[in-house]
């Protein structure tokens, strides 16, 4: 099935996103590569699809958690009007200057506020400075998900778009005895989510060139 998988997601890129001459996305894999950044980006599939959901929202004002090389950051940055901003939180210093990199040869990085150091410390300093943020999207550290969960509702407004990644974790998100702390991350994050009486959320589960994983999506109710 794996292999199926990936034939269909490269049959729908090669339709609904080509990769076009001097294609910026493409580009920026391979300087991620050639950094020795870790291969964890959104498909393209996927970012297609955080594109268009910037797009349907009518987002200007994003909060991105976790950067690693900026390849996500690129796709919502894509689709936003003149006056868009995003602010994007990364962890490791080389992952965020490797980010600036792709991100000023793409010519978007003046959209862009990178800030560098752990998301935790870093997100309520957004509070008094940013926010609210029209879309939010996390794929940072798993275990830390319910603490950004909490922060995005303190960053957010009524009809905020919340996004996460990878939250199915290959099927093991079922097994309530897991000791993989990414795993019971993303089940308190669940938790939370179907607790909050603020939030309509759903969980599409995905599989393609990533494997089987999932997205968390959900919006702030009035």
């Amino acid at each position: 099935m794996p292999k199926l998988w990936t034939k269909v997601d490269r049959y729908f890129c090669d339709r609904l996103a080509p990769i076009e001459a001097e294609d910026v996305f493409e580009a920026a894999r391979a300087v991620n590569k050639k950094a020795g950044l870790p291969g964890i980006d959104v498909s393209r599939l996927q970012g297609k699809f955080l594109e268009l959901l910037v797009r349907i929202s009518g987002a200007r004002h994003i909060l991105e958690i976790g950067t690693l090389g900026g390849y996500s950051t690129l796709w919502l940055a894509d689709a936003l009007p003149e006056n868009g901003r995003i602010v994007t939180l990364e962890f490791d210093a080389r992952h965020a200057e490797t980010a600036r990199k792709n991100l000023r040869n793409a010519g978007v990085l003046d959209r862009v506020e990178i800030i560098v150091g752990r998301a935790i410390d870093t997100l309520p300093t957004l509070e008094t400075t940013a926010g609210p943020f029209d879309l939010i999207f996390i794929d940072a550290d798993k275990q830390s998900y319910p603490e950004y969960l909490q922060w995005s509702m303190r960053l957010s407004r009524s009809g905020t778009v919340i996004v996460a990644d990878n939250v199915v974790r290959d099927g093991k998100v079922i097994d309530a005895n897991s000791r993989d702390r990414d795993v019971q991350g993303v089940r308190r994050f669940t938790e939370l989510l179907a607790a909050e009486p603020r939030l309509s959320a759903t969980v599409l589960q995905t599989v393609g060139v990533k494997g089987y994983d999932g997205l968390t999506l959900a919006v702030v109710l009035r």
